[in-house]
């Protein structure tokens, strides 16, 4: 069977790409939350995110079957996508970058495209961390929660917020940006928030806002007060409070080296919904 013709068509502006790839992605919104989520930021223009910002849809025949997206310094993502649309993919996104950080996506995607960008560029590629991604639709509160309650973080949280959004990227292994910018965006938008038994006990975020949905991130509990069920009372509380205000679905992405943070989530009702990848780019040995 002959290779289907592939298309990459680049969108200098949120609004086109939007138009044009919104639909396809909704179909799978879950799977998409990533750059669905990114889609509200960027109309907003409130981000932060550094120029050139990369938008890219893939098509054939006039269907949309792929995108592709950089919001630097964040490293470039992938959707699920033909394995023909590979290569025009690495010569569109090189003239943009010159050198990227990583490349997220599905296994086959990503790979794929290191190891293009790779013979492009003469620098290196390494697996990194992979991910799944969650879904949930109904929260299965845990029988015996700690005591306290969930609360929007507020101003004189600030200080305690910063510090944990840096602690979480660094065990995490996740580039964040700024913590302190994100952290002020987040309370502005009312998405922090913060369980408290007397003192704050964990940090959870509404992170990122899809058409009928919302991805739960940035949940961190310092290590004092860590197996104790302050994380798990706090994703479902949010997830519950997101469900009852009209969202459809929560997701949520978990690290797959880590079973103990799977099996939490698996227990409040979040399942499966597929995995991805990152990829990362090293300078050429020597």
């Amino acid at each position: 069977m002959p290779s289907r013709s592939v298309v990459v068509r680049g969108h200098g502006d949120v609004a086109s790409f939007a138009a044009r790839v919104e639909p396809w992605l909704v179909r799978r919104e879950a799977e998409h939350n990533l750059l669905l989520g990114l889609i509200p930021r960027l109309r907003s223009g409130a981000h932060g995110f550094e120029p050139p910002i990369y938008l890219a849809s893939i098509e054939s025949d006039g269907d949309v079957v792929g995108c592709a997206f950089r919001t630097p310094p964040f490293k470039l993502g992938l959707t699920r996508m033909p394995e023909e649309a590979t290569a025009p993919l690495v010569e569109h996104v090189g003239r943009t970058y010159a050198a990227l950080p990583a490349v997220l996506g599905p296994e086959e995607e990503a790979t794929r495209f290191a190891d293009l960008w790779s013979r492009r560029t003469g620098c290196r590629h390494l697996p990194g961390m992979r991910q799944r991604i969650h879904a949930l639709e109904r929260v299965v509160f845990p029988p015996s929660p700690p005591a306290g309650a969930l609360r929007r973080a507020c101003d004189a949280d600030l200080s305690l917020a910063v510090a944990w959004l840096e602690a979480f990227a660094r065990e995490s292994r996740t580039v964040t940006g700024d913590s302190r910018a994100r952290a002020l965006e987040l309370m502005r938008d009312a998405s922090l928030w913060i369980w408290d038994d007397g003192t704050p006990r964990s940090l959870v975020a509404a992170s990122g806002w899809t058409p009928h949905g919302v991805r739960v991130g940035y949940v961190y509990t310092p290590s004092a007060c860590r197996r104790r069920g302050y994380a798990t009372i706090a994703v479902a509380s949010l997830s519950d409070r997101l469900l009852r205000e009209g969202r459809r679905v929560c997701c949520l992405y978990t690290d797959l080296s880590n079973p103990t943070s799977n099996a939490i989530y698996a227990r409040i009702g979040y399942r499966a919904v597929c995995d991805v990848i990152d990829v990362e780019f090293l300078p050429a040995a020597g």
